[in-house]
């Protein structure tokens, strides 16, 4: 008699997924859009108004992470919501991932600054920001980036994995990460409003597919992913990318060094899709302190 037990990920249907990415998007947008009206020339406006701004954009902000978690208790029980939620604190990797989730951006921004200087003859502009501000902000802002990687890394880049593979996985994830920001653009007052968001679209691709590098070779740890979301977020404008006064979102971006970041990204990216090609993220239970995954032995050898 055959057996019923099936590998987790096989026979996947776009049901999950879909629901996911739609609930996800509308939680979002309707947050983030309301949140704009409200604020919308309203610069002094009164403290509940404010206190209200805030906590739909931070709502909307973490839609991706409640989703995850709420189809997961839905469609798999309280043991799978545990063992998704457990991955937040799987710390135990080695300190070169640790490394690499910190240092990367920079690496990326301060090359990106090097190859204008060989280009142009003249260094860009860099940020004032103390590294001692950054340091501070990535400590406290790695927890609040379980909000997102908990739904995108934790729940959707598994299954998308299962579906096509890690690599391209890694990239369509990347393309519709970025497209969930786009709002961030159009709203009056986001730190993004008005800047090119085709080239965020590449950007934000070519890290999406670095996460999921990270998150292959750590075995699957949300926390060194979150270390390196925070770690971007706050380490971006080493050397600034921004376009001054930029008005258009559609428009391609007019800054050479964002033109440099986006083909250093890429080049990094190149590597690590090939290094992907046969990889696959793990899913499993954590029982006891233990971790139970199922990975497919190409996984395995590729993770020597």
């Amino acid at each position: 008699m055959p057996s019923s037990a099936t590998v987790p990920g096989e026979g996947m249907t776009r049901g999950p997924l879909l629901t996911f990415f739609s609930l996800t998007f509308a939680v979002t947008w309707t947050c983030w859009f309301a949140a704009g009206a409200i604020s919308h020339g309203n610069e002094a406006a009164a403290p509940a108004l404010a206190i209200l701004t805030e906590a739909l954009f931070l709502l909307g902000t973490f839609a991706p992470g409640l989703v995850g978690l709420a189809l997961t208790q839905l469609g798999e029980g309280r043991a799978a919501t545990g063992a998704l939620f457990g991955r937040i604190f799987h710390w135990r990797v080695g300190a070169r991932w640790y490394v690499f989730a910190v240092g990367y951006m920079p690496a990326i921004k301060l090359s990106a600054a090097l190859v204008h200087r060989v280009v142009t003859g003249a260094w860009p502009r860099f940020g004032q920001e103390a590294w001692y501000v950054m340091a501070a902000a990535i400590v406290i802002s790695t927890w609040v980036q379980a909000g997102e990687e908990i739904g995108w890394r934790g729940y959707a880049l598994p299954r998308l994995s299962d579906r096509f593979g890690l690599a391209p996985a890694s990239v369509i994830l990347g393309m519709i990460w970025a497209t969930w920001h786009l709002p961030l653009f159009l709203v009056p007052g986001a730190d993004t409003f008005g800047q090119s968001f085709p080239l965020y679209l590449l950007q934000v691709t070519a890290l999406s597919v670095a996460m999921a590098w990270l998150y292959w070779r750590t075995d699957g740890s949300l926390l060194l992913v979150m270390l390196l979301h925070a770690a971007v977020n706050n380490t971006k404008d080493i050397v600034p990318s921004a376009v001054p006064g930029a008005r258009n979102p559609l428009a391609l971006s007019t800054s050479l060094v964002a033109w440099i970041t986006v083909a250093l990204l890429w080049i990094a990216a190149a590597y690590f899709l090939v290094r992907m090609r046969k990889g696959n993220v793990p899913r499993g239970e954590i029982v006891n302190g233990e971790r139970n995954e199922i990975q497919t032995a190409e996984s395995r050898s590729s993770l020597r």
